[in-house]
């Protein structure tokens, strides 16, 4: 019998009727302490009372109108997002997905506009940009593109970390580089802040965009707004989704005035992207998160789960490998199948992600309290002792 749902899930066995903060509770009461976030979505955790009052209100007044109108809720946070990073504009969308579509139809249509026929953009393995066109031919991995061809055309795979395979596929046929700060699907890997440097120096050399996949990594989630800021490098374009709706779909482009500039009317669009309910709660996010106090408080907040999980890989030797990552943005390095840890959290209610490389991805709400960090440290060492 064909499954009423297409099947393209493995799900774990848990379903959850209700949440709060960083816990999600099961129809018969049985609580589990949320450390993926929805993959790194809830930045504001479960049911957050900000949230709901801002999407209530909203709800109350008007859902959707389309883009034909304007809608003066994607005027105030556009204007939010481009005072507080290097942008000049920004386009809505619904997703992480539909920002990658866009950013390489900016950059392709940026060099179309000079007169120039360059459309090659390099990518690198281990990288994940979204399961559309675009996004599986970015990625260029079997796992995302097998049985999918023909790919979308026009991209270059470099292995992560190569310098000098870089050098060698960067040309003045290049239009743009794409790439994501911290890898996530690919195992919570970030790049060292001087090859973001040298990747910035490289595409000045030639002319070419920069693109940075912000989409996992962003919005706070390494004690920084954006995690490029950490380097002192800015991109051309930006793509950036999950945390920026805090649970609800929403997504968005973020360009400098040159990169966009061929973006004119009817270039592109959406039909529900920047709707008035994705608006609410993107201001109320961006009003709680966008803040010194609270990105310090991330900050902090990170030092200490950091420090509970290197203390977790000393005690479980034979289980763990290491920590990596930033902020709350964390990867614990697994030496057993990473799917084992994952499942034996399970049975200690505490809930976090796999990844590529044998990691378990640790992405927690931004507004963890210091006792669920305390709890998480001690039901991760509960699952990692029965291994």
């Amino acid at each position: 019998m064909i499954p009423s749902i297409l099947p393209t899930y493995n799900r774990a066995p848990m379903s959850f009727v209700a949440g709060e903060g960083a816990w999600l509770i099961e129809e018969d009461g049985s609580r589990y302490l949320d450390l993926g976030a929805g993959i790194a979505v809830n930045v504001l955790g479960h049911a957050n009372p900000e949230l709901t009052a801002a999407l209530a209100e909203q709800a109350g007044k008007l859902w959707h109108t389309s883009n034909l109108y304007g809608i003066p809720g994607q005027q105030e946070l556009a204007d939010r997002l481009v005072d507080a990073t290097f942008a000049d504009t920004v386009f809505f969308t619904n997703s992480g997905t539909e920002a990658c579509e866009l950013a390489v139809k900016m950059a392709r249509k940026y060099w179309y506009d000079k007169g120039e026929t360059r459309s090659e953009i390099i990518a690198f393995t281990g990288s994940f940009h979204g399961r559309s066109a675009a996004g599986i031919a970015a990625a260029g991995s079997e796992k995302m593109t097998k049985g999918f061809g023909p790919l979308l055309p026009g991209f270059t795979h470099v292995p992560f970390g190569d310098h000098e395979a870089f050098q060698a596929a960067l040309s003045d046929q290049t239009a743009a580089v794409i790439i994501e700060p911290i890898q996530g699907e690919g195992g919570i890997i970030p790049v060292p802040d001087q090859c973001l440097k040298g990747l910035r120096d490289a595409c000045d050399a030639v002319g070419a965009l920069l693109i940075f996949d912000e989409v996992q990594c962003g919005v706070g989630r390494t004690g920084k707004l954006f995690a490029h800021e950490w380097s002192g490098v800015t991109p051309d374009i930006m793509m950036v989704a999950k945390g920026i709706g805090g649970g609800f779909p929403l997504g968005a482009v973020l360009a400098t005035e040159a990169a966009a500039a061929g973006m004119t009317v009817g270039s592109h669009g959406s039909t529900y992207g920047g709707n008035p309910l994705a608006m609410a709660v993107g201001n109320a996010v961006m009003t709680i998160v966008a803040t010194d106090d609270f990105l310090a408080e991330v900050s902090r907040k990170a030092g200490a789960l950091r420090q509970g999980l290197e203390g977790l890989v000393a005690s479980h030797p034979d289980v763990f490998e290491g920590v990596r990552g930033s902020g709350l943005m964390l990867g614990l390095v697994c030496k057993v199948p990473n799917s084992d840890v994952v499942a034996a959290g399970y049975a200690a209610h505490v809930l976090t992600v796999p990844a590529a490389d044998n990691a378990v991805r640790i992405l927690p709400p931004l507004n963890i309290t210091d006792d669920d960090i305390s709890q998480a440290v001690r039901r991760l060492d509960q699952a990692a002792s029965s291994l």
